[in-house]
């Protein structure tokens, strides 16, 4: 697959397409995840911050009626963005929302019910390498910095910690979670997500970034 900067943006005729974003502390006590699905049948958003010693803040809509730019997502009480500034090179992630604070990242599996709590993030992602052609996409390492602003407590500011996107479509709608190497045994923050096709991405926070959570058969 020959990648140019369109392939950043949406592509007509996909049955799917997602575009996801991870970063982290290098000491491995704040992670963010953010994530945007577009699909036939209602698209997708979902972002998670975990923070050691905190509860998981979870966030998901998962039937987000199509605006004109699909980068941006409208729900109630809910507004975020995924903006692309420079193809390859910098992308702005933001929201303003009321997240579900979960004491056990098990919960977010389920009903995900938990304590409202406000958070607003405005991040931006700049990449350090080039694109990695992966299964129905690709993925980039970058850095991410700004705020996350949280009610009752400290903003977290984020200087250029650790990232990672991932661009992926189909002409298939049944398009899996994002691959991750899997670990089995961890000690580290989670941060999960139970999406509507019956798929699940259960991610955990080690020394050296985000990696999937190994779920027995």
């Amino acid at each position: 697959m020959s990648l140019s900067p369109t392939d950043d943006l949406p592509h007509v005729g996909a049955a799917v397409e997602e575009w996801v974003f991870a970063a982290w502390s290098p000491d491995g006590r704040i992670g963010v995840v953010s994530g945007h699905r577009l699909t036939s049948a209602g698209d997708w958003y979902w972002a998670g911050l975990v923070e050691s010693g905190r509860p998981l803040l979870h966030l998901a809509e998962w039937n987000v009626v199509r605006r004109s730019d699909p980068f941006i997502v409208k729900a109630p009480e809910m507004w975020a963005e995924h903006h692309c500034v420079a193809p390859f090179e910098q992308w702005s992630v933001g929201n303003e929302a009321h997240a579900t604070a979960l004491d056990d990242a098990d919960d977010a599996l389920g009903r995900a019910y938990g304590v409202p709590t406000p958070m607003a993030m405005d991040l931006e992602w700049y990449a350090v390498e080039g694109v990695e052609q992966i299964d129905d996409g690709y993925r980039q390492r970058g850095v991410l910095h700004g705020l996350v602003e949280l009610l009752g407590r400290p903003d977290l500011d984020l200087a250029e910690i650790p990232a990672q996107r991932w661009h992926r479509w189909s002409g298939d709608p049944d398009l899996g979670p994002v691959p991750l190497e899997p670990v089995m045994a961890h000690t580290g923050l989670r941060a999960a997500f139970a999406f509507p096709n019956g798929t699940v991405s259960d991610w955990v926070l080690g020394p050296t970034g985000w990696r999937a959570r190994h779920r027995p058969n």
